[in-house]
């Protein structure tokens, strides 16, 4: 059975971390709001549909007569059905529980450039997000990438321990690469005391399994969405 993805066309956004999954797994699945031949209304449409467990926003995964939304709930059920995570009940729930703490941190990343509202255009709310930046680069991100740190102390190589990784390494590395691009001087400064983080960061850079994704044009550039380089938010 393919999978069927539905996320919006030309970002990256929450919708990396099931496609990287996804790909890394090498697990068929379909895009379905991507493509020249996609009307431009397929996603909203596609949400409209009456359906027992309608998503409330993308990225949902349609595998069979299952809607799952989401980016936790989705790679918690892909780890479980596609051997991504350990097997054992605290296993699951642990790894569940590292993706729902990098889900806290893109939503923080997320209003650093939106502080306000995320109707409005970062233009029109620029001297709160130099705050907001301000506050982010000093605090949030090593408080974060500490904790990780912490993690990969305990456990070894990867987040959940093991020889291999799990969908939340992959996750990790979005989140990194993603503030790489972001904050890229500060970043610069805070790799230092994080070399663990950035390790693994650099182990799933290299998997076998997603170069041929990383060198597609499957993988869309950051610029948009969440992860969004302002030089007037970055500083070391």
């Amino acid at each position: 059975m393919d999978y069927e993805l539905w996320y919006w066309d030309g970002i990256p956004g929450r919708g990396e971390f099931v496609r990287l999954a996804l790909e890394g797994a090498g697990i068929p699945y379909v895009e379905r709001a991507r493509g020249p031949d996609v009307d431009e209304n397929a996603l909203v449409d596609d949400m409209a549909r009456d359906r027992p467990h309608p998503p409330f926003a993308p990225p949902y995964l349609v595998a069979g007569q299952l809607t799952i939304a989401q980016t936790a709930n989705i790679l918690l059920f892909l780890g479980e059905k596609h051997g991504l995570a350990p097997t054992d009940t605290a296993g699951k729930l642990w790894v569940n529980q590292l993706q729902l703490t990098i889900a806290d941190m893109v939503a923080e990343v997320h209003d650093v450039h939106h502080p306000i509202d995320s109707s409005m255009y970062y233009e029109d709310q620029q001297p709160e997000a130099k705050r907001k930046a301000y506050s982010f680069r000093r605090n949030r991100i090593p408080k974060y990438l500490d904790y990780f740190e912490r993690v990969l102390d305990t456990q070894g190589d990867w987040l959940a321990g093991g020889a291999d990784w799990t969908y939340a390494d992959l996750s990790l590395f979005i989140l990194v690469d993603g503030l790489k691009f972001a904050f890229p001087k500060r970043m610069a400064q805070v790799a230092k005391n994080h070399p663990r983080v950035m390790a693994l960061h650099r182990k799933v850079a290299e998997l076998d399994a997603l170069q041929d994704y990383f060198k597609s044009d499957r993988r869309l550039p950051y610029g948009d969405g969440i992860f969004r380089h302002y030089p007037e938010l970055d500083d070391a």
